[in-house]
């Protein structure tokens, strides 16, 4: 069975996810956590729950989702990955986290790279990758078919979509994305976004403002 375990981290309050099953690997989606505590919170849930953490993974790399980069990938020893385009705000993320008050080094450079339609594998699951930009260069959303649920970083959330007012967003590519990608999902899939509560495809096609139409 997947299991998944969220926390809440930095002042953008962020859902930084972990995902494991009986195996005991573990992938960290969005690594935000940025003070001592949160940094503490997330090595302690490991220890005592006995997990092997083994990829992290970045939905997107705008600065509050990747505070926590530098930890995860030195504390566990694990590669990290994000998609290509993203790359513009790691090589710029010191300096997007001085501008909004965050001390930080520089940004780990990721191990690999994601792309639409790869099959990222731990334990006995699958997370399919699908390239949703729109809210930001190189967003991606994460699949996982057997436990229905997908993981979508800023993209959509309840009643709600990422905003498209910031560097590289896209408002027609953001809606388009979700419309012709994450609506043709199941409508019993849960949504797990980058903020806020979870929530599913069906609910959203219900009640969503921004997507209402013929499913």
């Amino acid at each position: 069975m997947l299991k998944i375990k969220t926390f809440v981290f930095n002042p953008f309050q962020v859902n930084t996810y972990l995902l494991y099953d009986d195996t005991g690997q573990c992938v960290i989606i969005d690594p935000a956590c940025y003070e001592d505590p949160e940094k503490l919170a997330l090595a302690d849930f490991v220890g005592k729950e006995g997990l092997n953490p083994v990829l992290a993974l970045n939905t997107h790399c705008h600065i509050d989702h990747i505070l926590g980069n530098n930890f995860v990938t030195g504390k566990f020893s694990i590669p990290l990955k994000v998609h290509k385009d993203s790359m513009v705000f790691i090589k710029n993320g010191k300096e997007y986290a001085l501008s909004f008050g965050f001390e930080i080094e520089e940004i780990a450079m990721p191990d690999g790279f994601i792309a639409e339609g790869d099959i990222i594998e731990f334990g006995n699951r699958q997370l399919k990758v699908i390239h949703t930009p729109g809210h930001a260069d190189g967003s991606i959303c994460l699949y996982e078919h057997k436990a229905g649920v997908l993981f979508c970083g800023d993209v959509l959330f309840k009643s709600g979509i990422g905003r498209t007012d910031l560097p590289t967003g896209n408002y027609d590519n953001l809606i388009s994305n979700i419309k012709e990608k994450l609506m043709l999902l199941p409508d019993d899939v849960v949504v797990y976004p980058g903020h806020g509560p979870d929530t599913t495809i069906g609910m959203e096609k219900r009640n969503n403002p921004f997507l209402l139409g013929n499913w």
